[in-house]
């Protein structure tokens, strides 16, 4: 098969379309042939040498994807050979084919296709494992997300909405239109407003429930301030770097809490017990189109140096899938 290999750190050339041996199912696992792959963050991460796979995981970039099970493992029930599914994976997605646990499966969501079914399992696993599972958002409590844009931010917007919570949103102010429509009640262009002082005036100087963060140590003490009694800030993402001075003073006045988290290396155990949560309290939101998958535009997998300069730009809305 061919598959997306990376020989050195560096940027987006560094992707190379190369001939690589074909994937053999372990036991408890699936081979599925791969119809589409998202692109995520992490894959950027990846290429630049930050972000290794996970011992025993495809070096190949990729942490979701959709396509057709060809091969079925010692001890594998409940699947079979040409069952249409997408997948959590720990990597390997940027490859015509991908090596899976089973239990890292989902069914493809009813009226979809199966190529749009890859743009869902990271997003909808990392969104329900920290805002949900970790930070328990609820009906009449306030979400902010942060970098609505993305591809976790459209799931985030969509799946608050979805629970009963208020929205509240940062992106550029390009994209408000949009994340409206998606849900968000407050849209803040966080190049020209600050999203504390919004998101106080917004919620009468309460604050935000729980607070979804991509960028860490930039916003971390703004975060904080911005955050409601009793309020919890979950940290995905460093894209504003990784070390950060907390007021443990203003954390404790607030009885706040400070989750960090990833999917990526969790156990296999671990990541299946929350692709139930999401099979359970996520897909049937999925199935009724009370949430949707948000694509921006597909590009060949061959050309996956073109998704992460689209991915780095910050220009999409939504996801970027490849095709193999």
């Amino acid at each position: 098969m061919h598959a997306i290999t990376i020989d050195q750190p560096g940027g987006p050339e560094a992707l190379v379309w190369t001939e690589v041996p074909d994937p053999v199912p372990g036991a408890g696992e699936v081979v599925v042939e791969v119809t589409a792959a998202a692109v995520n963050r992490a894959d950027v991460m990846q290429r630049q040498g930050h972000y290794p796979p996970p011992p025993g995981a495809p070096p190949y970039p990729g942490l979701e994807c959709s396509g057709v099970i060809t091969a079925v493992g010692d001890g594998v029930t409940g699947h079979h050979v040409g069952e249409r599914v997408c997948a959590l994976l720990a990597g390997g997605g940027y490859a015509e084919q991908v090596a899976v646990p089973a239990g890292q499966l989902l069914p493809i969501p009813q009226q979809m296709s199966v190529q749009e079914a890859a743009a869902l399992p990271e997003v909808a696993c990392t969104v329900w494992s920290n805002v949900v599972d970790i930070a328990r958002l609820r009906k009449g409590r306030t979400l902010l997300v942060h970098g609505g844009g993305g591809g976790i931010g459209t799931f985030a917007i969509q799946l608050g909405k979805a629970l009963g919570a208020t929205v509240m949103t940062t992106a550029r102010e390009s994209k408000h239109a949009q994340l409206r429509a998606l849900g968000a009640d407050l849209t803040i262009d966080y190049t020209a407003a600050d999203f504390v002082a919004e998101t106080q005036r917004f919620t009468d100087g309460r604050g935000a429930d729980v607070i979804l963060d991509i960028m860490g140590a930039k916003y971390l003490d703004r975060n904080v301030a911005a955050l409601a009694p009793d309020g919890h800030l979950v940290i995905i993402g460093l894209q504003g770097g990784r070390r950060g001075e907390l007021d443990l003073g203003a954390l404790m006045a607030k009885r706040a809490s400070v989750s960090a988290t990833t999917l990526r290396a969790r156990t296999a155990a671990d990541k299946a017990r929350v692709v139930r949560g999401v099979r359970d309290q996520v897909w049937p939101l999925v199935d009724a189109g009370t949430i949707r998958p948000v694509i921006d535009r597909t590009i060949p997998m061959a050309q996956a140096a073109e998704a992460h300069r689209l991915m780095e730009s910050s220009d999409h809305l939504g996801k970027i899938l490849l095709l193999p």
